[in-house]
């Protein structure tokens, strides 16, 4: 065989044996791939797209909006009258002395907290003089913020809670979406009672109170404390105690919600009001507690969890046992809570001298919002705006359910580029000096030209 000959031959077994190769890797390759189109063990039937979150897809139409005179009165977060956010002071105040602590350190909080902020977080909500305290029938845990305090809540209750007949728990509707969510994310079902009168654009109160006493016997009952998100509308102190007599008159377990005590009127004491009577009452229930709003540490994540139990010779065992449970909850969900704002925080609250300034960052806020809701009514009610806005005063706190319909919020967010939630709700903070008339005008067209 002459080299040439030979040379093609080794050329041509080469690529042979190259060619098998490939076919076999080919072939493997083939086995160990998923069978079918789809590569993924979660396709579209099995994950379907989630809608946009609406308030955060409110937010980002507003940021993308080039208008000069846009207004948002969407984001439930206090603004000055400089439509800026707005630090406030004391909390300035406490950041200086946590950073020039010389012992200050980023070790890892126990399971249920930071424990001087939860005891003072406690005394907030229930009085440094309740019996509930004195007794050792409330335990607390740090949280992330009131949203986390809820999520604790609902998941303790959804292991422990006994539901013979499958009882839901009921809360307002309307109430602060993210309810829904939470509580469907644990598996309690859940039920709604009227509260919001579009007619009166206040509360519904014989609906409350009738749904309440028509639900099974130990329903879960959740219960905004006070500024009431959406429609910052609350029950008077007298309606509070019919309330209450329906609630033990059925053997309902309370769930406060408490995200805005010292924001709503200024007053620690009255926005505290509802839940101290309920503790007085002798009831067993739990609180979430928020430090976003009447702090301003939105994006720091403060809160707590309460639990009261009833007096009762085991009382204090009682928590006692709770409160391991809810370690063991809380372990396994985040570990243990975030330090930062939980510290600045307990800076304030155990100092009496920072305490009385932060009472009066307090009364800036909520005197603020006031004072918006006085200029917003004034100028519709000169405009002659069809309607009554009364309700626009009445109602108390950050959000005011102004009873726009859906179709008019879209067309003056179109038109005059204010931006609310659908259900015509408006967050006061967004108003200012400097918009007010501009809103009222908005509103007064929307009204006379859309049904």
């Amino acid at each position: 065989m002459s080299p040439s000959s030979s040379s093609s031959l080794r050329s041509t077994f080469s690529a042979s044996s190259q060619s098998t190769t490939q076919s076999r890797l080919a072939n493997i390759v083939g086995h160990m791939a998923p069978s079918g189109p789809n590569t993924t063990m979660f396709p579209p039937e099995t994950v379907p797209q989630a809608a946009e979150d609406p308030l955060f897809g409110l937010m980002a139409a507003y940021r993308k909006d080039t208008f000069d005179k846009k207004v948002d009165l969407g984001i439930g977060a206090y603004r000055d009258d400089n439509a800026k956010p707005w630090v406030l002071p004391v909390v300035k105040k406490a950041d200086d002395i946590l950073h020039n602590d010389p012992n200050l350190n980023h070790e890892y909080l126990a399971i249920a907290g930071l424990p001087e902020f939860t005891s003072a977080a406690c005394k907030l909500m229930l009085g440094a003089d309740s019996p509930a305290i004195k007794e050792k029938r409330v335990t607390s845990m740090q949280t992330i913020s009131g949203t986390g305090a809820v999520h604790l809540g609902a998941l303790f209750l959804s292991k422990f809670y006994p539901r013979p007949q499958n009882q839901a728990i009921h809360f307002s509707s309307p109430t602060w979406a993210n309810h829904n969510q939470i509580f469907t994310n644990v598996n309690l079902p859940i039920k709604t009672y009227p509260y919001f009168s579009a007619k009166t654009k206040g509360l519904d109160f014989d609906g409350m109170v009738g749904s309440i006493s028509e639900a099974p016997e130990g329903s879960i009952i959740l219960l905004h404390a006070c500024a009431h998100n959406p429609t910052g509308v609350d029950p008077t102190q007298e309606q509070w105690k019919e309330i209450a007599r329906v609630i033990r008159q059925k053997k309902h377990f309370p769930f406060f919600d408490c995200a805005y005590q010292g924001f709503a009127s200024g007053d620690l004491a009255r926005d505290a009001w509802a839940v101290r009577f309920f503790v007085e009452q002798g009831f067993e229930l739990c609180i979430a507690q928020s430090f976003a709003k009447n702090f301003g540490l939105y994006g720091e994540r403060a809160g707590c969890f309460h639990f009261v139990a009833g007096p009762s010779p085991t009382a204090s065992d009682t928590t006692t046992r709770i409160a391991s449970q809810l370690a063991i909850l809380q372990r396994s969900e985040i570990s243990n809570p975030p330090a930062y704002g939980a510290r600045l925080a307990s800076l304030v609250l155990n100092d009496p001298t920072l305490f009385a300034e932060w009472e009066a960052n307090l009364r800036t806020m909520s005197g603020r919002i006031i004072d918006m809701r006085r200029a917003l009514r004034t100028h519709l009610e000169e405009l002659g705006t069809p309607g009554t806005w009364r309700h626009i005063t009445d109602q108390i706190g950050m959000f005011s359910f102004t009873g726009l319909t859906e179709p008019q919020v879209l067309r003056i967010r179109q038109d005059a580029h204010v931006y609310m939630t659908k259900n015509g709700r408006v967050s006061m903070a967004g108003l200012n000096t400097g918009n007010v008339e501009y809103v009222a005008r908005a509103v007064d067209r929307v009204v006379r030209e859309v049904s």
